[in-house]
């Protein structure tokens, strides 16, 4: 990349991870055109997939006879399309993406979204609300609350609401700035091991263990990436969670299996997991494995060595730490839906055409990984890293859409990968990878599938 806006967020992007600027520098950007925003979304979608390719390039050096990182390429209209979906279903359809309650309502006072997709969650605002599930009902007595007001009860029942801020008044709430004054990437160094022993040709993540506690989006994007270069990924989730619409597009190339981390029994086979994993990646709540039982001090008992990646919504410091939030909810907080519809010159909070918060901080966790592995590989130290959602908004803010770009050309065959993937749900082909790493090739082991179709057990090593 040269001077493109993509270059310049790639290069604060390389800088939090800690990867030489020669690296960044090198990546040769394809393509044109740019996603209709009030900012830079396609760069950005550009700049963090890129960042995760460049970590693995970093990563191929460690390899035996190997010294001269691979080029990267990187072509931005294909991660913008990533940033949407890349699962192409043949002959079946996704699920709806959206509880029928969730959305945008009008308050006394402006405007608040609530997120419903949780049974959880969407009682916990009906309880609030005091009303049956239906949208007009909710639509009517919404109106009749103060936005900030509603935000907290929700959230004081256990749910999950943000009402509209400007990116003015976010950066003057106490959490706001709280978030500004966080690194994009936080890093601690824990400890000195073994050196990390990992990888075969052309699959250098081939051998790294990886337990993925993530939900949603964010997470399960960095743990997809991982999968593609090889790591054993293993995702677990409760007995009771299920995200039917987006499990088709996060799931491939990983192992999923259920827990129930309140029975001693899986409680036992949880933590022989821990002691197995390499790397832990979790998008929890920032207190939330604290509350089960394994703070970091528990975790780290466990396992001296294991890296470990964190996500969560409104930062790592402030009153809201703990609060939760979701893509759509953390834009509507942190400004930007705002400055989406200001750009349209509409009144209704408007969200971003695709969900960059999500995607965008899932491939900077996934080049977190990858460079922590690599430091793991090289020097032995094992490190952790925090990234959040509402800290990832304040980097994109920071670049506005400068002018116009031409719109995206329109998907084509040539978009669309050969490959036949084997779904429960039925066949399916993806976009093409957006990225190249030299000539490491891409793809996963396994197909797409439910949550909690597997065994919770790593595979064996050879």
């Amino acid at each position: 990349m040269s001077a493109s806006t993509a270059a310049r967020m790639l290069a604060d992007i390389g800088a939090a991870l800690g990867i030489p600027a020669a690296l960044a520098a090198a990546v040769v950007e394809r393509g044109q055109g740019g996603l209709a925003s009030a900012f830079a979304l396609t760069d950005f979608a550009a700049a963090t997939t890129a960042a995760a390719a460049i970590a693995i390039a970093e990563l191929a050096t460690v390899a035996p006879g190997e010294h001269k990182a691979p080029q990267v390429t990187i072509d931005r209209r294909l991660a913008s399309m990533w940033f949407s979906h890349s699962i192409r279903p043949i002959g079946w359809s996704l699920p709806p993406a959206w509880d029928p309650l969730a959305g945008n309502y009008r308050t006394q006072d402006g405007w608040i979204r609530l997120h419903t997709n949780a049974p959880r969650h969407r009682e916990a605002a009906l309880t609030v609300l005091g009303t049956a599930p239906e949208r007009g009902a909710v639509t009517v007595r919404v109106r009749e609350w103060q936005a900030e007001e509603l935000q907290e009860a929700i959230v004081r029942a256990g749910g999950c609401a943000a009402k509209l801020y400007t990116l003015e008044e976010w950066l003057k709430h106490p959490q706001g700035w709280a978030v500004s004054k966080e690194p994009l990437i936080a890093w601690n160094t824990h400890g000195v091991h073994a050196p990390l022993r990992i990888g075969l040709p052309g699959r250098p993540l081939a051998g790294l263990r990886v337990l993925d506690l993530t939900r949603v989006l964010a997470g399960p994007t960095a743990t997809r990436f991982l999968a593609g270069f090889g790591a054993d990924v293993l995702r677990i989730d409760p007995p009771t969670w299920d995200e039917p619409a987006v499990a088709p597009e996060v799931t491939p190339g990983k192992q999923r299996a259920r827990l129930d981390l309140c029975a001693e029994s899986d409680r036992a086979v949880f933590e022989k997991l821990l002691a197995q994993a390499d790397v832990l990646v979790h998008g929890y709540r920032s207190d939330a494995l604290a509350r089960l039982g394994y703070d970091e001090g528990r975790r780290r008992a466990l396992n001296p060595a294991l890296i470990e990646v964190s996500l969560d919504a409104y930062g790592w410091t402030g009153a809201w730490v703990c609060r939760r939030g979701f893509d759509t909810v953390v834009q509507m907080t942190t400004g930007l839906a705002a400055a989406e519809a200001q750009m349209a010159g509409v009144e209704e909070p408007k969200q971003m055409l695709v969900q960059a918060l999500d995607f965008g901080t899932g491939h900077m966790m996934a080049a977190a990984a990858i460079r922590a592995v690599f430091i793991a590989a090289t020097t032995g130290e094992r490190r952790t890293a925090r990234l959040s959602l509402a800290r990832t908004a304040v980097e994109l803010a920071r670049f506005p859409s400068s002018s116009p770009q031409p719109p995206l050309a329109p998907e084509g065959d040539d978009d669309i990968a050969p490959d036949i993937e084997q779904t429960p749900w039925g066949r399916a082909r993806r976009l093409r990878a957006p990225f190249t790493v030299g000539d490491i090739p891409f793809h996963w082991d396994c197909p797409a599938g439910p949550l909690g179709d597997g065994q919770p057990q790593f595979r064996d090593r050879t």
